[in-house]
């Protein structure tokens, strides 16, 4: 007869445990710690804070240094709660980067998807590799901020940047760096570099031979659940106690699709922020001309998945406005917005937000 003490043991051991999650987006971040009670996964956003693009140096640019900041404040306060995590896991939005020297420096900025520095680096990238065969080898749409773009950006007016490079990392791999001293690539935001291999699951070192970029900045690619590695000693003694810092899904829709409460296999999900994303899970990428020309992408799931999707502007737009609003003084909260919204005269205009204008 089978034991089920292991199991047993296993549940009495992390019963009480707290794991915190820091999710992080084009508009804000937030720390939510859960445990599990009574057989049931309890959340509680403990720590809130803003997010957006800043200018810098010409560029619009995250404030990687804040946002750091912000991650390890939000630590603190879970100590300050009494409820000290025995793990923690970020994830953030996609394509974004940082390169760092070979001591581990930070190398110019952490430009964003958003800066115009992209323009045209698909053509440049298209006179090295047809979009067709791109799409063939990484199952990825083609967007202009895509980071294949943005590192052909970097190569043709910052050349110095990636010969001083000696690390890639993808911004939430930048801050578990930051924690930790330790260095690892995830794959669910690799897939979305346009950089990976669909079906093999690891870097295209042939495209980014193609490409021009130096191979050695990247790293191996690790699956959600691999622990990066505990926390450095001053970071330790700041936020009052140790813990493991693990990858999730690094990438935020990665994380939200784990999540969709669904059995089987025959539903579709819709995860909403400053994009929305529709699409289904996959066990194999879909990789077909009807994929291609309607501009769908395979990104990298958590269990052996493939997020077949498409990306729609989301509540970037509503973003916008507040932020235009605010500079003009008029300062709304998201309540106030969506009730000025459904007073108003419905569809009075019709915009093409995925207009390339």
């Amino acid at each position: 007869m089978e034991s089920h003490a292991p199991a047993a043991e296993e549940r009495k051991r992390t019963m009480g445990q707290y794991y915190l999650a820091v999710d992080i987006g084009a508009s804000s971040g937030r720390h939510v710690l859960g445990c599990v009670r009574d057989g049931k996964i309890i959340l509680e956003e403990v720590y809130r804070f803003e997010n957006g693009l800043v200018r810098k140096n010409g560029r619009l640019c995250w404030d990687s240094a804040r946002l750091f900041r912000e991650i390890v404040s939000g630590m603190k306060r879970c100590a300050e709660l009494g409820k000290a995590p025995a793990s923690v896991g970020i994830d953030t939005w996609g394509v974004d980067f940082a390169l760092l020297d070979a001591d581990g420096e930070l190398i110019g900025d952490t430009v964003g998807y958003r800066d115009s520095r992209t323009q045209g680096m698909d053509a440049e990238v298209e006179k090295l590799i047809p979009a067709e065969e791109l799409y063939r080898r990484t199952g990825i749409q083609k967007q202009s901020f895509n980071t294949i773009y943005q590192l052909m950006a970097v190569k043709l007016t910052q050349p110095d940047q990636l010969r001083r490079a000696g690390h890639f990392l993808m911004m939430p791999e930048y801050f578990n760096y930051l924690l930790t001293g330790k260095i690892k690539n995830e794959y669910t935001n690799a897939t979305t570099t346009g950089l990976l291999h669909a079906e093999k699951k690891n870097w295209d070192f042939e495209l980014i031979g193609k490409l021009g970029l130096p191979a050695s900045i990247f790293g191996p690619v690790f699956l959600p659940t691999t622990e990066v590695g505990g926390l450095k000693p001053e970071i330790r003694a700041e936020v009052g106690y140790d813990c493991k810092v693990v990858l999730p899904a690094t990438h935020d829709t990665g994380s939200a699709v784990a999540a969709v409460p669904a059995s089987g296999e025959d539903y579709a999900y819709i995860s909403s922020g400053t994009w929305s994303l529709m699409g289904i899970e996959t066990s194999k990428p879909i990789i077909s001309d009807k994929a291609l020309e309607w501009n769908f992408t395979n990104e990298g799931g958590v269990g052996n998945t493939y997020r077949f999707l498409r990306n729609i502007v989301g509540l970037w737009l509503v973003q916008e406005c507040r932020r235009f609003w605010a500079r003009e003084g008029k300062e709304y909260n998201y309540t106030q917005i969506t009730e000025m919204a459904a007073a108003a005269e419905p569809f009075r205009s019709v915009l093409d937000t995925d207009h390339s204008s």
